[in-house]
């Protein structure tokens, strides 16, 4: 069974019928060495193809998936089709050329890396693996393909038909059928480490940033790392696949939870507009809300996701709403926090403030800050990420979680994740993971 990146249950709800029915055949027919992207933006350009298909020794292939009927296609060439999809004429590029600007611009962007390129040869500077494109026809048969004549218009080989996807074929026939869409005789084979820097360049959301600034793929003058770290594949399908509501991430420490919080505050983000509420990342450690400010601001993100430290947010919630600050003393900090909650309960602190809020460290936070922060998500977004680990607490509160999340407004039944690899060793987690520490 293939790896789909989001998982279905993520995103069956924006997919067409025809798009559901490619992703189950994928998933199901194809072995567990491939890798499937659904609608992932993908390339320096961030384009969208429905699907991209990754294996070892076959390579990559991108999918076009069309849900039209023959009765839709008034006019097809090499180029434009003309389509009457609600009774109106409209005129679209040819699916397969689509296909292929996509798949095109993924490999201009790929033969940037020397490691991933032939060296010598008639073929030296090209990639050193496979890649194809094709065209999946969900409501059109062969027999009506061809009797259509759309041959003329798409190449047989690089068309899946309807009768060719059922849920009776067979994983072989539906495994030629997709690399018959090959040009004969390209070969090569990826290693780990080469599908790593595929991923890395195709995705630069999966990218964990080693050292200095971020990389910018619109600079074609920019050298490449040598060194390329991306989410491995549980983390960036989790990551993708995070939907509306509430979430907890249990985690131990070392296993990328944060990564996964700075993705998901990224992709908000970006799909966030002028009139959307900002989002909102706590966390207990200071120094780490300094390093994911820093990180938000090199992207751009600055204005649209706030990162505070848990105490310096409650600081600010008093200035902005004329609460008094509390004297200092040794209980300045336990007494601001309560004067937010108070002024919460007053309705003089508005709740709903965000339309995310996210929380890293969230072992750290006593049961009434959870409750605190879970008010202030905009309850027509519902969007909250609480990342936990259940085995550390540097701060010495308790060890074990002596409250449900349900009690503190957390509602995250059946919407919980465990990430149980760990990729610091000891010695690396006992200091701040690499990705944040400042650099020189």
């Amino acid at each position: 069974m293939a790896t789909l990146i989001p998982a279905i249950s993520a995103c069956v709800s924006r997919m067409t019928s025809g798009e559901r029915r490619v992703a189950e055949r994928l998933e199901q027919k194809l072995d567990d060495d491939y890798l499937l992207w659904y609608d992932v933006p993908m390339g320096p350009r961030n384009t969208h193809p429905d699907f991209c298909v990754l294996h070892p020794r076959r390579g990559i292939l991108v999918l076009e998936v069309k849900d039209w009927k023959l009765s839709t296609i008034q006019q097809a060439d090499k180029q434009t089709w003309e389509i009457i999809p609600d009774g109106i004429p409209k005129t679209v590029a040819n699916p397969l050329e689509q296909a292929r600007q996509y798949a095109q611009t993924v490999v201009t962007a790929l033969q940037r890396d020397k490691q991933l390129i032939q060296t010598e040869g008639a073929h030296a500077g090209k990639v050193a693996f496979p890649w194809s494109y094709g065209v999946v026809l969900t409501e059109i048969t062969r027999k009506q393909f061809e009797a259509a004549e759309l041959h003329h218009a798409i190449e047989p080989h690089r068309v899946l038909c309807k009768d060719e996807m059922l849920e009776s074929v067979d994983a072989e026939d539906l495994q030629s059928r997709l690399w018959d869409m090959f040009p004969y005789g390209m070969r090569g084979t990826l290693s780990l480490p080469q599908i790593d820097r595929v991923r890395w360049i195709m995705f630069p959301q999966v990218r964990v940033q080693t050292s200095g600034d971020l990389f910018d793929d619109n600079d074609a003058e920019a050298e490449l790392p040598d060194i390329m770290r991306v989410m491995d594949l549980q983390q960036e399908q989790l990551a993708r696949s995070l939907g509306e509501g509430h979430r907890v991430i249990h985690g131990v420490a070392g296993s990328g939870k944060t990564m996964i919080l700075g993705y998901r505050a990224e992709y908000l983000a970006q799909a966030s507009t002028a009139n959307s509420k900002p989002i909102l990342i706590l966390c207990f450690n200071e120094p780490l809300g300094v390093k994911l400010h820093s990180v938000m601001q090199a992207k751009g993100l600055g204005g649209k996701v706030h990162v505070r430290h848990f105490h310096k947010w409650c600081r600010e919630q008093l200035v902005a709403y004329g609460q008094t600050l509390p004297a200092q003393g040794p209980r300045m900090f336990d007494e601001m926090v309560e004067s937010v909650i108070r002024a919460v309960d007053r309705n003089q602190i508005p709740s709903g403030q965000y339309q995310a809020v996210m929380i890293d460290e969230g072992h750290d936070f006593a049961p009434e800050w959870l409750k605190l922060v879970t008010q202030m998500v905009d309850p027509t977004t519902n969007s909250l990420l609480v990342l936990y680990d259940d085995a550390q607490s540097i701060y010495e509160r308790a060890r074990s979680k002596q409250f449900s999340f349900k009690s503190v407004g957390i509602q995250a039944q059946g919407r919980t994740t465990i990430l149980k690899i760990n990729y610091r060793n000891t010695r690396q987690i006992c200091r701040p993971p690499a990705w944040w520490r400042p650099t020189c």
